[in-house]
This record gives C-alpha cells, sequence and structure tokens, in this order.
C-alpha cells in the first residue's frame, strides 16, 4: 500500500511516494539510537525498509517546466554537454517553460574566469539563450554555486538538527583503512558508521578539542529506489549498496550532490535531463530531497557521445569542443542540428532542421537509450548543406569577410567577391574550404599537371599546335576583347575558336582548360576564365595570395619546350597502375 507524503512545499514541487514493504519484528531502538532517529520520525519503525518513487510526467502534466544546464567552467564546452545544453533548451521551449544557466564553480582550483566566458560564448553561438542565469538574472539567483555557499550551510545545519546527518571526525588514515578491511573481505568500500552512533558527550569532546570533521548523511540499510527515467524506463538501487555519504567537507564547502540538489530544489527544476555517468548520482539525491523535505524532479539521462570505435568521444579523437568547431568554421545552425540528431530523431527520414523546427518536433520520448556515434565526415556533410541553404547575400558575406581576414584578397565585398563563390560554393563544406578553393582557382600548376599521367592523353592531341593558336588569339587581342564583353562574348569566341581548329567538345575544351587553367578538372571553365581575367583588372587580389595572371600565363606557354615534355611523359600503363 503506497503512502504519499504531501509537505508545506510549494506548488512546483513533486509528490514521493513512500511505498512501505512487509518488515520484520523491530528490534529494540538502543541498537539503533541516532542513526535511526529521522526513520523514527517519518516512519514509526526503525527496521521498516521502503522505497521511494518519483511521480510520473502525468503527475505533473500542469507543472510549469523548468530545466537547468549546469556546466563547470573548468574546460571548453564538450560537444556532449553541447547536446545536453540543447535538449534541455528544447525540452523548455517545446513546454513553453523555462531554460535555467547554472555555473557549478565549487571547483575552485580548476574553475577559471576564461572558462566560464568561454562557456556563455558558446552556448550563444549556438543560439541556446537561457532565461536566467549570469548576465540575465532570475528569481532564484545566485546562479553561479559559489556565490550560494551561506544556502547549503544552511540546509546542511537543518539537516544536522533533524537527524539525517550526523558529524564524523575520522581522520583520513580511518577512513583508508576501512576501505583496506573492506577490499580484503570483498565487500563494497563503503563508510561503516563509527560515528553514525556516537553519544553527545563523544561529539562533544572532539568539538572541544578542535577535531576537524564531515557531515554524513544517514543511509537506511534496507530499502531501494526507483525512479522512471523519461529516457530509460525504470531504474532502482538497493540502499545498502552505499554507506553514509558527506555531504559537508571538513574545510566546509559542501559536495557536488548535495550542491546539486540543493540548487534544483531550491531554484524549482522540474526536470533534470543530464548525461547518464550522472545516474548512480541520483541514489544520493534523492535521499537529500526526501531528507530536506523537497520534491524530486523528474530525471531523463542522456547516453553518452560515443567515437567511431565506440569508446567515449575524448581528445584523441580529434576536434571535440565547440569552440573548435567555431574555429574551424562551421556554422552554428549545423552544428545545432547534428548534435540534436546523435540520439534524437523526429521518426522520418529528415535530417535537416533549424532551431524552431527542433522546438516544434522534439519529444523526450523520442531520445534513444543507446549511445550515439560522433560522425565527423557527417558533420561536415551536412555543415556543407547548412552553407548551400544559405541565402546567397549572407553566404557572401560569410565568404568575403573570411578570404580579407586570411589576406587572400583586399576586400570582402564587390563583384569580384560574388561571383567567385557563385562560381565556388558546391565546393565549400566549410566556410576555411573556401580559402583553398579561391587559391586552387588563382594557381597555375600547368607543369605539374602536364608531367602527370592523365594529362598524356591531352598532350599528345596536338597540344603544342593548340598552344600556339590559343597564344596568337591571345596576342591580336581577340580573346581579351572578348572576355571584356563577359559570357556572351567568351562564348562566341570560343565557338568561333572551335570551328577554325575544327575542334569541339572534349577535343576543344579540355585543351583550353589545361592551357588556361593550369588544370585538367575545376568549376566551369568559362567563368573561371572570366573570373581570372576580372581579378586581374580590378587589382582586388592580395600580392600574398600567389595569383598567376593571365598574362604570365602566356609567358609560360610561350617558353614550354614541348617535344621535352612529350618525351619525358610516362607511358599510358603508368597512369593505369598509378590509378590502380
Amino acid at each position: 500500500m503506497a503512502t504519499t507524503l504531501i509537505g508545506t512545499t510549494p506548488s512546483w514541487m513533486r509528490r514521493i511516494s513512500i511505498i512501505p514493504e512487509v518488515a520484520p519484528p523491530s528490534p529494540s531502538p538502543s541498537i539503533f539510537r541516532q542513526s535511526c532517529l529521522f526513520f523514527h520520525k517519518r516512519f514509526g519503525s526503525s527496521s521498516r525498509s521502503f522505497s521511494i518513487s518519483a511521480a510520473t510526467a502525468e503527475d505533473k502534466a500542469e507543472e510549469v517546466v523548468r530545466v537547468r544546464f549546469a556546466p563547470s567552467p573548468t574546460g571548453n564546452l564538450h560537444v556532449g554537454g553541447a547536446r545536453t545544453a540543447l535538449f534541455n533548451y528544447l525540452f523548455a521551449r517545446s513546454k513553453g517553460g523555462k531554460f535555467v544557466l547554472r555555473i557549478e564553480d565549487t571547483d575552485l582550483e580548476r574553475s577559471t574566469k576564461q572558462s566560464e566566458d568561454a562557456l556563455l560564448r558558446d552556448l550563444s553561438w549556438l543560439g541556446l539563450h537561457w532565461d536566467e542565469g549570469p548576465g540575465v538574472g532570475g528569481d532564484y539567483g545566485p546562479y553561479r554555486q559559489s556565490e550560494r555557499n551561506s544556502l547549503y550551510k544552511q540546509h546542511a545545519e537543518k539537516l544536522l538538527d533533524s537527524g539525517y546527518v550526523y558529524r564524523c571526525f575520522c581522520s583520513n588514515e580511518e577512513l583508508e583503512k576501512m576501505k583496506e578491511i573492506a577490499k580484503l573481505k570483498q565487500l563494497p568500500p563503503v563508510y561503516t558508521g563509527k560515528w553514525a552512533t556516537a553519544t553527545d558527550e563523544e561529539v562533544q569532546e572532539e568539538l572541544a578539542k578542535g577535531t576537524p570533521y564531515t557531515y554524513r548523511f544517514r543511509v537506511p540499510k534496507d530499502g531501494s529506489l526507483k525512479i522512471n527515467d523519461l529516457i530509460r524506463g525504470e531504474v532502482s538501487w538497493n540502499l545498502d549498496t552505499l554507506g553514509d555519504f558527506v555531504i559537508m567537507r571538513s574545510n566546509g564547502q559542501p559536495v557536488y550532490n548535495f550542491c546539486v540538489t540543493v540548487d534544483d530544489a531550491t531554484m524549482a527544476i522540474s526536470h533534470v535531463i543530464r548525461a547518464e555517468e550522472h545516474l548512480p548520482n541520483t541514489l544520493r539525491q534523492a535521499l537529500i530531497y526526501k531528507a530536506l523535505g523537497f520534491s524530486m524532479p523528474s530525471f531523463a539521462h542522456v547516453s553518452l557521445i560515443l567515437a567511431p570505435d565506440r569508446s567515449k568521444l575524448s581528445k584523441r579523437h580529434g576536434a571535440t569542443s565547440v569552440g573548435q568547431f567555431r574555429e574551424m568554421g562551421y556554422l552554428p545552425q549545423a552544428m545545432v542540428n547534428y548534435l540534436a540528431l546523435l540520439g534524437w530523431g523526429d521518426g522520418t527520414e529528415n535530417e535537416f532542421f533549424t532551431l524552431e523546427q527542433l522546438v516544434e518536433k522534439f519529444s523526450i520520448g523520442r531520445v534513444n537509450k543507446g549511445g550515439a556515434i560522433f560522425d565527423s565526415t557527417k558533420l561536415r556533410w551536412m555543415n556543407g548543406q547548412h552553407l548551400g541553404a544559405l541565402p546567397s547575400e549572407e553566404l557572401i558575406k560569410l565568404v568575403g569577410e573570411r578570404w580579407k581576414s586570411t589576406g587572400i584578397l583586399r576586400e570582402s565585398e564587390g563583384t569580384f567577391i560574388q561571383e567567385a563563390v557563385q562560381l565556388l560554393k558546391d565546393g565549400i563544406d566549410l566556410i576555411t574550404d573556401a580559402d583553398k578553393a579561391l587559391s586552387n582557382l588563382l594557381s597555375y600548376p600547368l607543369p605539374a599537371t602536364l608531367n602527370s599521367p592523365e594529362a598524356k592523353p591531352v598532350l599528345e592531341d596536338k597540344l603544342s599546335e593548340f598552344s600556339a593558336d590559343l597564344i596568337a588569339a591571345y596576342d591580336s587581342g581577340e580573346l581579351l576583347g572578348a572576355l571584356e564583353e563577359g559570357h556572351a562574348g567568351w562564348q562566341k569566341w570560343v565557338k568561333n575558336f572551335g570551328k577554325s581548329l575544327k575542334r569541339k567538345g572534349k577535343s576543344l575544351f579540355m585543351p583550353l582548360r589545361v592551357l588556361l587553367t593550369g588544370k585538367l578538372h575545376g568549376p566551369d571553365m568559362g567563368a573561371s576564365v572570366l573570373l581570372l581575367h576580372k581579378a586581374e583588372t580590378c587589382g582586388v587580389v592580395a600580392p600574398e595570395a600567389g595569383f598567376v595572371t593571365l598574362n604570365e600565363r602566356f609567358k609560360m606557354l610561350r617558353q614550354l619546350d614541348w617535344e621535352a615534355l612529350i618525351k619525358d611523359q610516362p607511358p599510358l600503363e603508368s597512369a593505369a597502375a598509378i590509378s590502380n
């Protein structure tokens, strides 16, 4: 028979069901003394075992949704943390709730202002704007744990006064000895409870001596905790595996599980969506919730992001932080889209979502239990798709600013940039790819191309004669005049040039491409040559870009030793061997 306890707590707090089980006859209270004080108060029988279970999502249907993302500012924002933040954000927005950002900076040695600033910058870059937290404020602040110490001490004293917590004066040496003995007996390394049954006189004696002490939470020896995880379903733990645990260190600093519980409770957090590595913490936190009279939130534990070898994603697998991907040229909308698909889907084949569409489609029930593989190749491809979907003006602005900042161009806008972006965009998956794409266009690796096995058929198709005719067309001003007229002029010239040589199709366009661009492959040749002409005349290209002008290209053509080139060409079978 379930007994539902409803305390005099705010309306946002959820209920906890205490489910008594059949208990053996109660032994003498003197055996348990203070260690069972709070069980006497709550349940009457000190030996009764019990189960704590969280209310279901249906019980909280009318509740205001409040979720939190609580990173530690001890390093960069990992993609796993970013996905956790994203799922919290999407859940809050889809339910019309609040997304709270809390900075868990109690690790004073490792926490830095620099890391916190980077976290805030990365979250903002992703578009995950918080409703409450640093820089925004709110009714439940402060939003940094380092500024909430008085609150933790207040609740720790409350637990001490009520008997849920006791002072433990064990030294580090004593604790290590307990672990060694437990290991020899093949038992869990849990605290043996030496100070759990101490008398007031014994405690006062240690206090008078100034002996350092921690606050330990009394854990019942029987019973279990059961939660209905929104992702994993029912999860349970036996309490006898835990042992009394520390909530306040001897230096007065609170322990992680205590801080988190007090913060989530006093910030009215309704749903805790976090990584699965925090699942074991739920047992300690649930006991603290109950002892303080707070109701537990709903829990949802998200699986880890894995590397292709199915190990935990780490630095050895390459870039793992949001900041790294931003610096590599990824778009925030592509990162958000890809992170959402790591363990979630809307049930269709669609893979492309804006942040607004994700809010509309997101459901915590569709988050998978299994780990998701981080595929950097797919992320890159997805970024390319998002780049291609940008409005032309936005893409041109992004790429133009990139080219100027990297020193390839003198300007970041103008007709040259517009035409270059339109020509090269299909070969750009990342903004940083634009550098190589433009540099390739401006370069003229003709000698290397002519010496390659792939160029042998072109070279042997009377390329030297073709080159002489092309040089004549350039020297006469015919080719340059056509380029001045733009696309129509180029088209007309190519047609007439082909007729004069009795060439068309591949036999015309392949030698033209090789001689004018210095390459066997590339974007549209006509647009490329027109752009090269514009680059030469408008002066937009920086001297450091390695640009070979049309004038310089024709100088090189005049100096080529065609007989030596044909003689030095490897046979075709060599080319086949290389390609295989």
